[in-house]
């Protein structure tokens, strides 16, 4: 009887021991697996992920890198690729630079390599980094001897300028036609309304004429009136005054023509930026009587869910120039030439989540 006892109790220890030795060896494997397991499910797993566009960090990266060539100061940096997109209500702040920079052709074409810049990409990929702007044109630009190579750089430099100010107002539109489909408008949907009755330069408060004017110009038609009134940028209009355009004023800071009568007044307008002239160009567009058809042909477009045609559009530009219609054929031959049509479908790469839910 004894016996059969510690018997018992020998095999209840044994098992005991066993179950004790097994379950050390189930923890031990646990936390030396676990550690692996982890890493591989952040590395592995990632569930709704949204990636967004880094080059704004890698392009201020390579400016870094260019600070032993004397063009490139301290303040290069911030001005040659400021965040423009941190945030939608970046749209609403003051973007005057005091001392615009101006960096050299050949640094402009080493930083836009160094990010990956490329007129075939934009092409295939639909896409442009908002942070390749400049606010000047480098001087060298009428000395590059390859005519390919200087309409290239030029395209390069004021794409996404137009772009972005083509953004904005689609952004505006968007909001237009939002408040226009409910049915109260708030004090705060008056008062944007408002101040687009101001900017639009429309009276009496006139909505439909406000949905005509506030629309885009597109990008091939932008491009082709800034390379015909800029020479592809080598006029003195555009390197001394950043106008992209050739408007006049009879009352603004403006450059004198060297050939005008002593009896006219009227001289180029100047701009601190290059962006603010693509600004006035647009203004120009959507507001002066002059271009009346050019709006209404636009109108008609979007009303038949068109895309913008551009060489429809150029021939209601006729008053653009004394040239007249002939000015519109110079037109529409640089916009065939050079493919421009294909830059009018590009979108602004997403620098937010926010913006990207908005385009």
């Amino acid at each position: 009887m004894v016996k059969k006892k510690l018997k018992k109790r020998l095999n209840y220890s044994n098992s005991n021991f066993f179950k004790t030795l097994l379950t050390s060896f189930i923890i031990i494997f646990i936390f030396s697996v676990l550690p692996n397991t982890i890493s591989f499910i952040k590395n592995n797993i990632k569930s709704n992920q949204v990636v967004l566009n880094s080059s704004k960090q890698n392009f201020d990266e390579i400016l870094d890198k260019q600070k032993k060539n004397k063009v490139l100061d301290g303040k290069i940096n911030e001005r040659f690729s400021w965040n423009i997109f941190e945030d939608i209500d970046v749209f609403g702040k003051n973007e005057d630079d005091d001392d615009p920079q101006r960096l050299s052709a050949s640094t402009i074409e080493e930083l836009f390599n160094d990010n990956g810049y490329n007129l075939d990409i934009v092409k295939e990929t639909k896409l442009v980094n908002a942070g390749n702007q400049l606010t000047r044109l480098p001087k060298e630009l009428k000395n590059i001897e390859s005519p390919k190579k200087r309409k290239e750089l030029f395209i390069k430099i004021v794409l996404p300028l137009i772009i972005e100010e083509n953004l904005k107002i689609r952004f505006d539109r968007k909001k237009l036609f939002q408040i226009l489909n409910k049915n109260n408008t708030t004090k705060r949907d008056k008062a944007w309304l408002d101040l687009k009755f101001q900017q639009y330069g429309i009276k009496r408060n006139d909505l439909s004429k406000l949905k005509i004017r506030m629309d885009e110009i597109p990008v091939s038609l932008a491009i082709a009136q800034a390379a015909k009134e800029t020479g592809w940028g080598s006029s003195r209009f555009a390197q001394e005054g950043n106008a992209l355009f050739g408007q006049w004023t009879w009352s603004g800071e403006g450059i004198k023509p060297l050939d005008v009568e002593k009896d006219e007044k009227h001289k180029v307008a100047k701009f601190k930026i290059l962006k603010a002239s693509v600004r006035a160009y647009q203004r120009n567009l959507n507001t002066h009587s002059s271009y009346k058809e050019f709006r209404i042909e636009r109108a008609i477009q979007r009303d038949n869910d068109e895309k913008l045609d551009s060489l429809k559009l150029v021939n209601f530009l006729h008053k653009y120039a004394e040239t007249g219609k002939e000015y519109t054929e110079v037109l529409k031959k640089i916009i065939k030439q050079n493919n421009l049509i294909d830059f009018d479908d590009v979108e602004i790469l997403p620098t937010s989540l926010k913006m990207k839910n908005l385009i």
